[in-house]
């Protein structure tokens, strides 16, 4: 690439993080813009097209300028203590949920969260109830630990998407130990309000159930929606509640590889602790700590820029939709980078993917990723810039009136 065409890609990087042209993206070796060939726009995997924070990039830029690759310790303690104040510090500020720093345990990758919490409070053949369609690797865990999968589906009402544990109360036996959270909830974007997770949290009472809370979407709501920490509902939901989540999602870092479980009492925690070795979790390597720590202490002004430029194109994807492509049903996500689209209506005969994957040349996730029933969605990411937006809107709508 010539100089000058570096400098002007530069130049837009700082002017305007969101709006990176195709061309650098497409020389970044990320999944996201790797795994399709060139004439694929990609709009699958949860990252954001955007450049990081500065106090992020800063944070990376200290540890390779001085060569600080040693194993890391931060304030006279292992590296992952910055992490866990850190944490707790944010959720005081944004959440108002006060917890002990003590109760975190950092670890290398979110997907270990999602897997050892249930290997470490259920054994093969127990139930594990899981709001569908959901996160691909929550499944994927229940299937390969030989759990049981409950499912609690995520009904369309025609203004959103809602769960009902009513709907499940006679799945639920004695043998039934986790119900799985996600919220925000992916791939719907529902944002569940305080009635709902009370609902919920009295169900997981009553059942004796250990509650996985995923929460990493947790710092992407939309106006008019709050995100609660469950755990925060009270001493008796928190005593049964692990809740994992990362800054990598909001911020952008999801290749630095940092992440927590929050154990609500010290009970849960050792409980954990003697089915999975603290060891076997791992530890965040250094770049992750300090990009995770400069995240959540410095990255507010950036992530409030980003949440602004999502709600416009958010906007913009549902507009061009209802306009262009009334067939198509899509609620606009409470939370999230995520649009669940219901393609059922458009009377494919191939499944929702493939379809836009061989005519429009688009890669969204596909919708049987996330429940196998869904076959006819996709879940489009459109945390892009407004132009690749645009052109991916604009294939959509070209491949559906041919």
């Amino acid at each position: 690439m010539a100089a000058a065409e570096a400098r002007a890609e530069q130049a837009i990087t700082r002017s305007n993080p969101f709006d990176l042209p195709e061309s650098a993206l497409r020389r970044m070796r990320n999944s996201k813009w790797s795994k399709y060939g060139p004439e694929i726009l990609p709009a699958w995997v949860a990252e954001m097209d955007f450049a990081v924070a500065e106090p992020i990039q800063q944070a990376v830029r200290r540890i390779v300028d001085a060569q600080d690759y040693g194993y890391p310790m931060r304030g006279g303690d292992k590296a992952g203590v910055a992490v866990a104040i850190a944490f707790a510090t944010r959720m005081k500020e944004r959440f108002g949920w006060e917890i002990d720093p003590a109760m975190v345990l950092p670890l290398a990758d979110l997907v270990q969260g999602t897997y050892a919490p249930v290997l470490a409070f259920s054994e093969p053949g127990d139930g594990v109830v899981l709001q569908v369609p959901n996160y691909p690797p929550f499944r994927d865990v229940i299937q390969t630990t030989g759990r049981k999968l409950i499912a609690l589906p995520m009904r369309d009402v025609g203004s959103r998407f809602i769960c009902d544990t009513a709907e499940i109360a006679n799945a639920v036996d004695a043998r039934t130990r986790i119900f799985v959270l996600c919220n925000p909830q992916n791939p719907t974007g529902r944002v569940f309000t305080r009635e709902e997770l009370m609902a919920m949290a009295r169900f997981a009472i009553e059942r004796d159930l250990t509650v996985i809370s995923d929460e990493i979407h947790a710092d992407l709501v939309y106006p008019g929606h709050r995100h609660i920490p469950f755990a925060s509902l009270g001493p008796d939901i928190a005593a049964r509640t692990v809740t994992i989540t990362s800054p990598t999602k909001s911020f952008n870092i999801p290749g630095l590889r940092c992440a927590v479980l929050h154990f609500g009492s010290a009970a849960l925690r050792e409980r954990f602790l003697k089915r999975i070795p603290a060891r076997l979790m791992g530890d965040p390597n250094a770049i992750g700590v300090d990009a995770t720590v400069a995240a959540w202490t410095q990255g507010q002004p950036w992530l409030d820029a980003v949440l602004a430029h999502l709600l416009r194109a958010r906007d913009r994807l549902i507009a061009r939709l209802h306009a262009d492509v009334p067939q198509i049903r899509c609620h606009a996500p409470e939370g999230t980078f995520l649009a669940w689209l219901d393609c059922t209506a458009l009377g494919l005969n191939t499944s929702a993917f493939d379809f836009f994957h061989d005519k429009a040349r688009i890669a969204f996730s596909p919708g049987e990723a996330f429940d196998p029933a869904c076959s006819q969605f996709v879940r489009f990411n459109f945390a892009t810039s407004m132009p690749i937006l645009d052109a991916l809107l604009d294939r959509m709508t070209t491949s559906l009136r041919r």
